[in-house]
């Protein structure tokens, strides 16, 4: 009797890259997303263990896609750079983005912030950031022993793994670095890195300048050098000829001269 394979392959789990929602709500929350996301960006450029980004899925459990959420910002100490379509984190040494923000629009509703809280709490996040720029509320949360826990005195926190300082003294949030620069927008960014570009052109041109009037310093002192020691060298030549001239004359006076030396004598003071 012929028995059937009954079995049937596995299927494939699918983990969209989009979950449908735009980025931003609002031209407000596009400007905190992108001046937060660009900032964090440029503080770890050198890091290639630090992978900052946005808007993109992070999957938490292998084989439950529904298990998910896009955080606006987050930071990733301990996995490099480069590109992906999701955050997928058994694919990642298990490491859960580190630092998540959470820029507030109108569309976000009370239950859906607890479920982010919830989320990023259990699956490892150590930072947890939620500031809504229409009210100028921040809220923060960081890890204690097991989960997020609320910090409540926000005024001037630092976060403890990235050492940037939340400034509430004005009318809306300034984030500051560790020396105290405030964040710059895009545009800030742009128009520092054409002055700096600008300002290394600077210096590059004046010291080609420099090393130009070095090198003709350089060779005006080498052709000063060459003049004295050739006017040296012509000196202490003159100075052996009369000396030579010197011992033969008496000799031609006397009539003691040999005609060899009268012949030197005659090429001496011929010479210019």
């Amino acid at each position: 009797m012929i028995q059937l394979n009954t079995q049937t392959a596995p299927s494939v789990v699918e983990y969209p890259e989009d979950d449908g929602l735009p980025m931003a709500d609002n031209s407000k929350q596009f400007w905190w997303i992108t001046t937060i996301a660009a900032n964090l960006a440029g503080l770890y450029r050198d890091r290639e263990d630090v992978f900052v980004g946005g808007n993109m899925l992070w999957y938490a459990r292998e084989g439950d896609p529904a298990e998910r959420f896009a955080p606006d910002v987050f930071v990733v100490f301990g996995r490099p750079k480069g590109p992906r379509s999701s955050y997928k984190q058994w694919e990642e040494d298990d490491v859960p983005m580190t630092v998540v923000f959470e820029i507030l629009s109108p569309s976000n509703t009370r239950d859906m912030m607890t479920d982010k809280v919830l989320f990023y709490s259990d699956y490892g996040a150590e930072e947890f950031y939620t500031y809504d720029p229409d009210t100028n509320e921040l809220k923060v949360y960081i890890r204690g022993r097991a989960i997020l826990r609320r910090v409540y005195k926000v005024a001037d926190f630092v976060s403890p793994n990235m050492g940037i300082r939340f400034d509430l003294s004005g009318p809306e949030l300034v984030l500051r670095h560790a020396d105290g620069r405030p964040f710059l927008t895009v545009e800030e960014l742009e128009a520092e890195r054409v002055r700096l570009t600008d300002e290394r052109d600077r210096v590059t041109a004046e010291r080609d300048r420099a090393t130009d009037e070095r090198d003709r310093v350089t060779d005006e002192r080498d052709r000063v050098t060459d003049e004295r020691d050739a006017a040296i060298t012509n000196s202490e030549k003159l100075q052996r000829r009369l000396e030579r001239i010197a011992e033969l004359l008496p000799k031609q006076l006397t009539s003691q001269i040999r005609s060899e030396e009268l012949a030197e004598l005659q090429r001496l003071l011929l010479e210019p």
